[in-house]
């Protein structure tokens, strides 16, 4: 991902549109429901944006990022990384247009999914329950619906039909309208201001093999006309949301297949998240942004030294992803992403800084994640605002010293004046840093500190792919 000044800067301007009229009632979708997933900084964005269309009109006059900047005092890179957030729940669309260097965008936003549509989606009822708990889930379901309106057997129906109420015009009045039937059609590029349906997030299906689905099942079980467009995208939306492979869902397809060999999309829901909580403990799964927002690298280069390499690898990969390279590909335990979650949703950490931070610790103290240590170093680099692979890097590197001396008061139960030399595993990244004196460098030449580059090195192939 390209730095946010590759993208926008304050200069450039925008126009605010709108995909449909939006509704006062939205506002409370957006506060309860989508809050909770995207931040206050996001909803904030959004309701700044919808505060600068005119009534009942779907366009805004033209504006420079810098106002926005003065009206949400947010500097650029958080109000483009909300920006990004909001696309990617479907909240708004952006459109750029760069004429002789000069950059201007269009802003269109969409409105949010109904209530029934939210609480029915399948992926971001997912999401908010876990986020908020049962018992708010189920209140914010309460306050978005009602009773139905009672319908007693002797209540009887006596609407009156349209053709019951009005008559047909007669034929003198035909000639009237003749004469206003170019008045009667649509002006070209001018569409009606009204309300459409607002589409739920659809994750795309290149993102799943159905290749290798296709062929695991059985043609006589399931016949491929009955995986249809529909079901494909269902079963697209449940692999993301509950990081199922192909040949984990197979088994969860022909547990959904009814008597007509069709797939029942409600059991293909109920099978796909009965399994998630079955291999997670009843838990359901969290939505985190996958990768670093903004990454140091360039990305338009390849990466050239080891270094760059690992950084990108770093700023593209999860934490998850990074705990089963560490593990050589096996699955991490629950306490470990119990760990890591608590720390990403407590302490505020990046996914990048997170990645560093796992590296760090699992090789300090012999691949064991630690509780304790874990989030004492996390709630160090929270307070001094870490953001990126590389600072995070350089503070481990300038502070390492520190954290050996939380381990080992640890170990001791008192501070620990002694100068231990230290046999655990260190990252490739990491070298001592200048303040730590000669003295340090030197002792790195000795045989001793060739081996344990031989044994990092073996260490290290786990996940230095």
């Amino acid at each position: 991902m390209a730095q946010h000044w590759q993208e926008i800067l304050p200069i450039d301007r925008y126009i605010v549109a709108a995909d449909g009229l939006l509704h006062e009632y939205d506002r409370k979708v957006l506060t309860f429901l989508y809050q909770p997933l995207i931040g206050s900084t996001c909803l904030s964005l959004y309701m700044t944006l919808w505060a600068e269309l005119e009534e009942n009109r779907l366009w805004s006059d033209s504006s420079t990022h810098h106002l926005l900047m003065n009206l949400l005092g947010l500097n650029l890179k958080d109000i483009y990384e909300a920006r990004l957030k909001l696309e990617g729940i479907g909240l708004l669309k952006t459109f750029v247009k760069t004429d002789e260097g000069d950059r201007s965008f269009i802003y269109e936003l969409v409105p949010p999914l109904t209530p029934e549509q939210f609480f029915l989606d399948g992926m971001l009822n997912i999401f908010l329950y876990r986020k908020i708990g049962k018992n708010h889930f189920a209140r914010l379901k309460r306050f978005f619906s009602d009773q139905q309106m009672p319908k007693e057997k002797e209540y009887q129906d006596v609407t009156r039909a349209f053709q019951d109420v009005f008559a047909s015009a007669t034929p003198g009045s035909l000639q009237y309208l003749q004469g206003i039937s170019e008045e009667m059609e649509q002006e070209e590029n001018q569409h009606f201001i009204g309300r459409y349906d607002s589409k739920p997030i659809q994750i795309e299906l290149n993102t799943f093999d159905f290749d290798l689905l296709i062929a695991g099942l059985n043609e006589s079980l399931v016949p491929k006309k009955s995986l249809t467009q529909k079901v494909k995208e269902v079963i697209s939306n449940l692999a993301f949301l509950y990081n199922i492979d192909p040949i984990q869902m197979k088994n969860i397809v022909l547990s959904a297949v009814n008597e007509s060999s069709e797939i029942d999309m409600e059991e293909l829901r109920k099978g796909a998240r009965d399994w998630y909580q079955y291999v997670n403990q009843d838990q359901l799964p969290s939505l985190i942004e996958r990768t670093q927002p903004a990454a140091q690298q360039v990305q338009n280069d390849e990466p050239k030294t080891q270094e760059e390499k690992l950084i990108r690898y770093l700023e593209t990969t999860s934490p998850l992803r990074v705990l089963k390279d560490l593990s050589g590909g096996g699955e991490p335990s629950k306490s470990d992403l119990q760990i890591i979650e608590e720390v990403m949703f407590k302490q505020k950490l990046l996914p990048g800084v997170i990645n560093v931070l796992i590296q760090f610790v699992m090789l300090k103290t012999d691949m064991k994640l630690t509780k304790g240590y874990v989030e004492k170093i996390a709630g160090h680099w929270a307070r001094k605002q870490i953001k990126t692979v590389k600072e995070a890097m350089d503070l481990a590197k300038n502070e390492h010293r520190t954290y050996i001396g939380w381990t080992d008061n640890k170990k001791a139960g008192r501070p620990s004046k002694q100068k231990t030399i230290r046999k655990e595993l260190i990252p490739e990244w990491f070298e001592e840093s200048p303040e730590e004196g000669n003295a340090a460098a030197q002792t790195n030449k000795s045989e001793d500190d060739e081996a344990k580059k031989r044994a990092i090195e073996e260490k290290l192939k786990a996940f230095r792919k």
